[in-house]
């Protein structure tokens, strides 16, 4: 098994423009069913080998596709997280960066009464080594195996994932939640999926400063639990009050502080690396128990 993406993902691309193009191509390349993309007016025709659709709607009746992968600029993001929605579409992951945060509202609403899960927005995507790859993470440095890792930083994402694997720890899903304070898949749901993934052997969870979503999801492992856990925080030197690097990384008073996150991790039982190169190590010793 794996989670949210398997061989039989079948992705539309919602915005092929310059970087939806590149990252298209490399999602085909890795072996990933790219069954066509959305560009209005355009539908009917083709644009590097993907049959154009003027509609998400229109896509889903003509190809099947069941994943959706949101390319769109950030004012327009809304709409188009909204429509593939709206169509049915089983998976959206939103790549787009600085989505407002009164349209993240909205969709979250929508969400509450769909079937849809949405990855993102401001994320890397999503990846099953060896079965499909939806974003636009470095697929070399991921490989197949057993590890589930779920990460609020794209970029520790592919660090960490390039460690696990140099040091013979495949994955099975790696899923980038996004950075933003509004998203669809919070840390604790996708942890949940992995926890009850029987393709996952262990999780490695990757947090950052800001909100409550890392102690959220160590109370959900303490409580629930099945698989060993290893965890990670970013930005345990931010100052109080300043944002670092994501939306999503501010401290506020007593809230989202690295020193919480750590402590709510280890009440749990989980071991917290104090730098990305102990992770493959802390990963073996809880493989062990």
């Amino acid at each position: 098994m794996s989670v949210l993406l398997d061989r039989d993902t079948r992705v539309l691309v919602q915005g092929l423009g310059r970087e939806g193009s590149f990252h298209a191509a490399r999602m085909r390349d890795y072996g990933t069913k790219v069954v066509g993309a959305t560009k209005p007016g355009k539908g009917g025709t083709t644009q590097d080998g993907i049959p154009l659709f003027d509609t998400v709607a229109e896509a889903v009746d003509s190809t099947d596709a069941n994943t959706s992968i949101v390319f769109v600029p950030a004012p327009y993001a809304m709409d188009a997280m909204l429509e593939a929605i709206d169509a049915g579409i089983d998976l959206v992951i939103a790549i787009t960066e600085g989505v407002p945060v009164a349209d993240m509202l909205k969709v979250t609403a929508v969400l509450e009464t769909a079937t849809t899960i949405l990855v993102g927005p401001n994320g890397p995507g999503a990846i099953t080594p060896g079965q499909a790859k939806v974003g636009i993470m470095p697929a070399e440095n991921f490989s197949p195996g057993g590890v589930g890792f779920v990460s609020r930083s794209g970029t520790l994402t592919y660090e960490i994932a390039d460690l696990l694997t140099r040091a013979g720890l495949g994955q099975s899903t790696c899923i980038g939640v996004g950075g933003d304070p509004v998203i669809g898949l919070p840390t604790p749901d996708a942890v949940r999926l992995l926890n009850e993934d029987p393709a996952t052997e262990a999780i490695v969870i990757v947090g950052e400063i800001g909100g409550s979503a890392e102690e959220r999801a160590a109370e959900y492992m303490r409580a629930e639990g099945k698989k060993p856990a290893v965890a990670f925080i970013a930005g345990r030197s931010a100052p109080p009050g300043k944002r670092m690097g994501h939306a999503g990384a501010i401290v506020s008073g007593n809230q989202g502080t690295a020193e919480s996150k750590v402590r709510a991790f280890e009440e749990a039982g989980i071991p917290v690396a104090n730098a990305p190169s102990e992770i493959p190590g802390l990963v073996k010793r809880a493989l062990r128990r």
